[in-house]
């Protein structure tokens, strides 16, 4: 895959999955500290409204993004190896974060998979993230990289 920032979507029946990838000029260890300081997500990521909670592995987090302002996703926090993978999910779907360093530049790959049995049902109120996604790569690289 392109480290562009161009997100893409791949769509089943029961899911939907959407990545989007990007170099920084920033190393991995840098990054991890941005992906894991939850309070400071509303400060750099113009595509979060809010994070409440502490981004460990075992932990709740409250987040809204600005796709659905009006809902609140309750997500747990199932695996941190750091400086590498951050996964965080839901009953309906699971977002992972991959750093991969080589010479300074760190590749980030961003990925979410929604879906299941009752997926077809709802899948058409479930609005694109394609933009939000290259918002969220484009947002995350210029507060890397300022650093």
């Amino acid at each position: 895959m392109a480290q562009t920032g161009t997100a893409s979507t791949e769509k089943t029946t029961f899911s939907r999955t959407t990545t989007v990838s990007i170099e920084i000029q920033a190393p991995a260890a840098t990054i991890w500290q941005i992906l894991t300081t939850a309070r400071d997500y509303p400060d750099w990521n113009s595509t979060i409204v809010s994070l409440d909670g502490e981004i460990n592995t075992g932990e709740k987090i409250k987040l809204v993004s600005t796709l659905d302002p009006s809902r609140t996703f309750k997500l747990k926090v199932k695996e941190m190896h750091e400086p590498g993978k951050l996964v965080w999910g839901d009953a309906m779907g699971q977002r992972t974060y991959l750093l991969s360093e080589s010479d300074g530049t760190t590749t980030f790959t961003m990925t979410e998979k929604i879906g299941g049995l009752m997926f077809p049902l709802f899948a058409s109120k479930i609005p694109s993230f394609d933009q939000s996604f290259e918002q969220f790569a484009a947002d995350l690289k210029k507060k890397a990289e300022s650093l």
